[in-house]
């Protein structure tokens, strides 16, 4: 990965310890090893399928595992977040040829903790070949299925190998160290040897890692289309699955919260699509949602709510947007596919200050764009000084024409908004089409 840093700040932690950097390598386009840090506001951005969705579904797919009902075995393929039918869809090929039969995907803390997991293609799916990790100054330590016990004890913490002896005395029995796995986390547990086999599972090394992966919010971006009615789902989080889902109860929930709905509302309304949002319930199972009819408040306006099956599909495709980065707390990752779709110009450009707003409370806001407004309205905030550009990191995404792999450009800006020159520019485009079309009105006029 190329860094191409403009004035760079010193990392600044904005709020509670979360995921920092995510690192992927042989999954789909990702074939070397390729990384984006993850700061308050993170824009992944670059042409179609040039992999901006690849490297963050990784994450996704222990995001599903982990929320399985039962045991899908290392990871769940087709589920809520992430869907594939075979292994070998999720593996990277090079002239059709894959590179490894297997991918990684690191995560890092701000505190320095890190784990790698590798998973290797099996009959059944995929198996861990191995689980790395590392907290602060200790490690890398790594864990496998399968390890002797003479493998497993230099990774064990010192405070779960003291437990070994007292389960010795307890059982009055000779116990040994073994590696389990539980969905695609390995732990360590003592296990004993002989008559009447028991296991006392003593934990895992990860850490907080499952925590931070299972408080993810994804919000795709084929979102749900609007309807009539919607079911009433529990609004506390995490959210397992696909936050659209959520919408309609967290939206009935605020209802006794006029300080979030007020805050709903005006951010519509900054949108530019509606003034009020409300809900009502129908029964036990459904709430329907409603919206202003108009943009702005107007006298009488409380009285012109309509259900939002009866609005502009830019209002139903906006509102999930702005609920979860309400919803989002300091320090979870909050994965917008295309914050500004089916919106105007002018509402992409004020969706720009509301992902700000969250990544100044500490939400970790990774947006995945194709609006050159977008980019230019978070640029226009930091050169007004309302964003500090510490918080924000750019990533570029082109692919090779040739083999197809993927390659990560990294940027900061500067006080002034500026981060350098992209390998592709939004603006280059722009450009081109305005003289495509000024030269096309030339030639016409000089035609007559």
């Amino acid at each position: 990965m190329t860094e191409r840093k403009v004035n760079p700040a010193p990392r600044v932690r904005n709020g509670p310890e979360g995921i920092s950097r995510i690192s992927v390598c042989g999954y789909k386009s990702l074939c070397s090893e390729q990384g984006l840090e993850v700061r308050p506001l993170t824009i992944l951005a670059g042409a179609n399928s040039s992999g901006k969705t690849s490297v963050m579904q990784p994450l996704l797919l222990l995001k599903q595992t982990l929320e399985a009902a039962y045991d899908p075995g290392p990871l769940l393929l087709d589920g809520p977040n992430v869907h594939f039918t075979s292994a070998k869809q999720l593996l990277s090929r090079i002239h059709g040829q894959q590179c490894r039969g297997a991918f990684d995907v690191a995560l890092q803390t701000d505190g320095g903790s890190e784990i790698k997991l590798t998973f290797k293609r099996d009959p059944k799916g995929f198996a861990i070949e191995s689980l790395t990790y590392k907290h602060n100054a200790t490690g890398p330590h790594e864990l496998r299925e399968g390890m002797t016990e003479t493998e497993i004890v230099p990774a064990v913490p010192a405070e779960l190998r003291r437990l070994q002896r007292a389960i010795e005395r307890g059982e009055k029995r000779k116990v040994r160290w073994a590696v389990f796995r539980d969905k695609w986390i390995l732990s360590v547990g003592l296990q004993t040897i002989e008559g009447g086999e028991r296991f006392y599972p003593l934990g895992s090394p990860v850490g907080n890692f499952p925590g931070y992966v299972e408080r993810t919010i994804h919000l795709p971006g084929l979102r749900a289309n609007p309807a009539r009615t919607y079911r009433v789902t529990p609004v506390s989080g995490p959210f397992p699955g696909t936050f659209d889902n959520y919408v309609a109860s967290v939206v009935s929930s605020w209802q006794a919260e006029k300080g979030k709905l007020q805050a709903l509302g005006e951010a519509m309304e900054e949108l530019g699509l509606t003034w009020k949002v409300s809900s009502r319930p129908l029964d036990d199972t459904q709430v329907e949602l409603l919206v202003g009819r108009l943009p702005r408040s107007r006298r009488g306006g409380a009285q012109d709510l309509v259900s939002i099956a009866d609005v502009g599909f830019g209002v139903s495709q906006a509102l999930p947007v702005v609920v979860a980065l309400l919803v989002a707390k300091p320090g979870n990752i909050l994965y917008i596919e295309e914050p500004e779709i089916h919106l105007h110009p002018k509402a992409q450009a004020a969706m720009a200050k509301l992902l700000a707003d969250a990544a100044r409370r500490g939400v970790r806001v990774v947006a995945e764009t194709h609006s050159s407004t977008l980019l230019r309205s978070v640029q226009t905030l930091v050169a007004k000084g309302e964003l500090s550009p510490e918080i924000v990191k750019l990533h570029w995404f082109t692919r090779n024409p040739d083999d197809g792999s993927t390659k990560i450009d990294s940027a900061d800006l500067d006080k002034k908004g500026a981060f350098g020159d992209w390998p592709s520019d939004f603006d280059g485009v722009a450009l081109e089409v305005e003289g495509g079309y000024l030269d096309a009105v030339e030639s016409r006029s000089f035609a007559r």
